[in-house]
């Protein structure tokens, strides 16, 4: 179970620099040492909550490790995104990026038109010192 579980990629990723274990063989050579993981406090402390999530909600260890994926990564939490706005479990994001663009381009306009200038006397230039 435990191995299934990492695959899926639901405990703790390994520290790197952490190397196996090496034994050495009757001859003197090195050899890897078990091939088998041991697991600490918190690689168990993770799989007590990941089984108590898949219990309360009733979901598949795969189900729970897209889940991790989609919070994980941006391309694919836009992707479930889009296609739960497509199905309509998500409402689409506020227009409030749109409305600010909309009311600054409005207000550009404003400020641009003759009616809102304020009138201006053309500067004479200075007369060049004789």
């Amino acid at each position: 179970m435990l191995r299934y579980r990492e695959s899926l990629g639901l405990l703790p990723v390994r520290m790197p620099g952490r190397s196996r274990p090496v034994a050495v063989s009757a001859a003197g050579a090195a050899t890897p040492g078990p091939r088998h993981r041991r697991f600490g406090d918190a690689e168990l402390d993770a799989v007590t909550l990941g089984l108590s999530i898949e219990r309360r909600y009733d979901i598949s260890p795969a189900a729970l490790a897209f889940g991790i994926r989609v919070l994980a990564d941006p391309r694919v939490r836009a992707d479930v995104a889009e296609l739960g706005r497509r199905i309509g479990r998500i409402e689409p994001p506020p227009a409030r990026a749109l409305d600010f663009e909309q009311e600054r381009a409005l207000r550009l306009m404003r400020l641009g038109s003759p009616a809102t200038r304020s009138p201006r006397t053309p500067q004479q230039p200075a007369a060049p010192p004789h």
